[in-house]
Formats: C-alpha cells, structure tokens, sequence
C-alpha cells in the first residue's frame, strides 16, 4: 500500500467514522483533526469522489539547479560512450574536453535519465 493510498485511507475513515457516530465535533477528536479539514475533505469527496481525496503537491520545481540542456545531452552521450566510468571519472574527462561538470551533477544527470 502506497502512502498515498494509506492517507485517502484515513481521510475516508475520517467520513465514516464521523456517519457512523452522527457527530462531526467527535469524530474529529478521535481522528485528531479540525472541523475545517473534515468538511474540506467532504466537499472534496462529494465532488470528485475518491480521486479529489488525493494528495496535490503545490511545490514548484526548482529549475534553478539544472544544468544547461548541452552539458545535459554531452553528459548522456559519455554516459553511453562509456558506461564503465564512475562520475568522478565522468566529470574529470568531460571538463577535458571543455564540459565543466561537478561529479555530483553528473549523478543528478544519470538519476534523471535513468542511467
């Protein structure tokens, strides 16, 4: 069971319980939760069934620490030239052929391309 699964779970719980004991006030003191979240999750529940009760991220991506899309694609195409080479040694052939790179930035290359 997926973490996701495990809070719709809980946040369904939280409705039945509440059905079963006829009282909002009490099944959020048992559940440990507010009022205001109870009917945020009814409403959410009445709307979009099960789905709405998933979890949404509101994070934004942090753009900021990529590296350029050449270094990128000059990263990928080493990693296939030669699959042998940790990213130490990754990183001090490439800044020979005028790619500088960090060792750590090539790990974050190979984890996002699935190398």
């Amino acid at each position: 069971m997926t973490t996701d699964e495990k809070l719709i779970k809980n946040k369904l719980g939280l409705l039945q319980l509440a059905a079963y004991l006829k009282s909002v006030s009490e099944a959020c003191r048992v559940m440990g939760c507010s009022r205001d979240t109870f009917y945020r999750i009814k409403k959410a529940h009445e709307e979009g069934g099960i789905e709405a009760l998933r979890e949404t991220s509101r994070r934004r991506p942090n753009l900021r620490n990529r590296v350029a899309e050449d270094i990128e694609q000059a990263v990928v195409a080493f990693a296939f030239e030669n699959p042998s080479f940790g990213q130490k040694r990754a990183s001090d052939t490439l800044r020979l052929r005028g790619v500088f790179i960090s060792a750590a930035g090539i790990r974050c290359v190979w984890l996002r391309h699935g190398k």
